[in-house]
């Protein structure tokens, strides 16, 4: 009987430390950290995306390239383009061609909302982010955002400058 205790009391403290934030659950495959540079996101959104097998084993390698990569509406549809995944080695005859335009899987509400409006207030939408969630599906946080004009990305970086140095002196004072 007090084996039998002791032993659920430890499965009880195994269930409560396995229980992670949802920030943990997602793993980053890919972060457009130039993104965030070169526009300003005004609001963004998760989309699934359609790819093929080798896609999906190269993305679990943490290769792909979002660097020049948009997304555009095309024929009542949002697909994602410019995105370099690279082949993956063992695929051989069935791999994939690694900047094929792909897909984003989106409700007809928000192809309506974000696409729309990227196209007539001249918005562009970017890729954010590539990941997958916890119950191992690939995600794309796709941001609707405006190019930032060459005074603006000044303007960010002397911030972010100004930032680091009072969080410089104030570890300093310590």
């Amino acid at each position: 009987m007090v084996l039998q205790s002791v032993w659920l009391a430890m499965a009880k403290k195994k269930q409560d430390s396995s229980r992670a934030t949802p920030q943990a659950e997602l793993r980053v495959v890919s972060d457009n950290r130039k993104a965030r540079h070169r526009y300003e996101v005004l609001d963004s959104l998760e989309c699934g995306i359609v790819l093929v097998g080798s896609e999906v084993k190269s993305l679990r390698e943490g290769k792909v390239s979002l660097d020049e990569a948009y997304a555009r509406l095309k024929d009542g549809e949002v697909w994602l383009l410019g995105c370099d995944i690279p082949e993956y080695r063992q695929a051989t005859v069935w791999n994939h061609e690694p900047k094929r335009p792909r897909k984003l899987l989106l409700h007809r509400q928000q192809i309506r909302k974000f696409a729309q409006a990227a196209q007539e207030k001249g918005l562009t939408l970017v890729p954010l982010r590539i990941y997958f969630n916890r119950s191992g599906k690939v995600k794309v946080l796709l941001g609707l955002c405006r190019g930032k004009k060459l005074h603006d990305k000044r303007e960010s970086i002397r911030r972010a400058e100004t930032e680091r140095e009072i969080a410089r002196h104030l570890r300093a004072r310590r």
